[in-house]
């Protein structure tokens, strides 16, 4: 992973724009199969990110994983 502060701060999600779903580390083990994203990417207020980009969204600490979901990680 990059240096903390080179990671990208994209702010919080804005209600009124796309998002991804996100998902605590230690809640989430496998996709689930209702999600209809499988997509590649993750979405954050509306911007595409490539899966395995980390996201800094306030104190949080995000990763594209897939089927296109976020990741809250402990920052580092």
């Amino acid at each position: 992973m990059a240096n903390y502060e080179q990671i990208p701060s994209v702010g919080a999600p804005d209600p009124e724009a796309e998002n991804s779903p996100i998902f605590d580390e230690e809640d989430y083990d496998e996709p689930s199969l209702d999600l209809e994203l499988e997509s590649g990417a993750c979405v954050f207020n509306g911007k595409r990110y490539p899966i395995g980009q980390y996201v800094r969204s306030g104190a949080e600490l995000l990763r594209c994983e897939k089927p296109g979901v976020w990741i809250r990680y402990p920052r580092p």
